[in-house]
């Protein structure tokens, strides 16, 4: 048999490969202490749960569903965008839950990109902005994201006969790997540079409830005109710790909209209902969820990176996200680093590279361990010879 070259082209999912190696360590009777994946360790709310043990009892939540969902679930998205951020949607129109975030965003590719067509991503970022532009036939031009640029595309860099091929924009913030944020003149000079090339803005905003010393990170969609030309992906696995139960969804143009929900109605069939109904229980539940998640990840926040400087890494404390973005302070490169750190205090982060070029020399650590193993991992590091 062959396969088709979009399979020989796809490069091995990161998380994967870190996965993999994790099990084998402790296949040796190794601990290893992963501090690789930003998945949340805090458990799903009890009054969240309570809805899906109810909604799985009711016969109707046993059927197929339906691909835009529930009303109700609309109408609670909607309702929680407008609480959160002051914007109103058309639940019918401008909003489309999704099974996890990486469900639209690796579709959407296929709304927008012919053979030969451009999208402009991030480097380094979130490997399935490249990966669903690849399965449509796109080819990805990579904006690097510099540290003396504080973590932004250089919307100027972009030569413009590229932009004028691009057919979307991706954006991330705050940001996964870099834990950068923006405000919203950056988002406004993205609405003008979409605005003159024609181009759709995608924005990935998981980690906005996520952050640390009173800050608030915005909404692309409060941008001027950002409604004219993009959406944003958000996401309850974050927000309410619900990775497991894979719920999310899209806001904004409801053009953009509409083609996602034909491309996913002819690809998969929607959400559980049950879920549905564990999500609509938590965007209509209290604050104190989210709240909570960002007083305990920015104590480990503040732990980690207080660990990191003495031992010479360069490391700015991120004001949001799961993550910390840290540069390598020897001439190592970041994979080989990574192993050796792993292979001398058997705990593992994520090579910078890992995420596009642009993030060699650099280390991302995720906060999403129980406070106990990073403490431990950070007693490991302080005992480490790092160079």
């Amino acid at each position: 048999m062959k396969f088709a070259n979009r399979i020989e082209k796809l490069p091995p999912y990161l998380f994967y490969e870190i996965s993999k190696r994790i099990t084998e360590k402790r296949a040796q009777g190794i601990d290893v202490i992963s501090l690789a994946i930003g998945d949340p360790d805090l458990p799903t709310p009890d009054y969240i749960l309570n809805a899906l043990f109810e909604a799985a009892k009711d016969p109707a939540n046993h059927r197929y569903p339906e691909s835009d969902s529930l009303p109700e679930l609309r109408q609670a998205v909607s309702e929680w965008y407008e609480r959160r951020f002051g914007l109103k949607f058309d639940p019918d129109k401008e909003v489309l839950p999704c099974i996890g975030s990486k469900d639209g965003i690796g579709h959407i590719a296929l709304c927008f990109i012919d053979p030969g067509d451009i999208a402009l991503v991030p480097d380094p970022g979130y490997p399935v902005y490249s990966v669903g532009t690849m399965f449509a036939g796109g080819e990805s031009y990579f904006m690097p994201l510099k540290e003396e640029n504080a973590f932004l595309p250089d919307l100027d860099a972009i030569p413009p006969a590229v932009a004028q091929k691009a057919k979307v924009l991706w954006l991330n913030y705050p940001n996964n790997p870099t834990a950068a944020t923006c405000e919203l003149d950056f988002f406004e000079r993205v609405v003008a540079f979409a605005k003159k090339y024609d181009i759709a803005v995608l924005h990935d905003a998981p980690y906005t409830e996520v952050a640390f010393d009173g800050y608030r990170p915005p909404s692309f969609l409060q941008a001027k005109g950002a409604r004219d030309v993009g959406i944003e992906f958000h996401s309850l696995s974050k927000t309410y710790n619900m990775t497991g139960w894979r719920i999310a969804m899209a806001v904004g143009n409801a053009d953009i909209i509409n083609a996602l929900l034909r491309v996913k109605s002819n690809l998969d069939s929607g959400i559980p209902q049950a879920i549905q109904h564990m999500a609509i229980t938590a965007l209509r539940g209290p604050d104190d969820t989210p709240r909570h998640n960002s007083e305990v990840i920015g104590r480990r926040r503040d732990r980690v990176v207080t660990v990191l400087r003495k031992l010479g890494f360069r490391v700015t404390p991120p004001k949001a996200s799961f993550y910390i973005w840290a540069g390598i302070p020897t001439d190592e490169l970041s994979i080989p680093f990574c192993a050796r750190l792993l292979d001398e205090t058997a705990v593992t982060v994520t090579p910078g590279v890992g995420y596009g070029p642009s993030g060699e020399g650099y280390i991302r650590i995720s906060l999403t361990a129980p406070d106990a193993r990073i403490e431990e991992a950070m007693q490991r590091l302080e005992n480490w010879k790092v160079r």
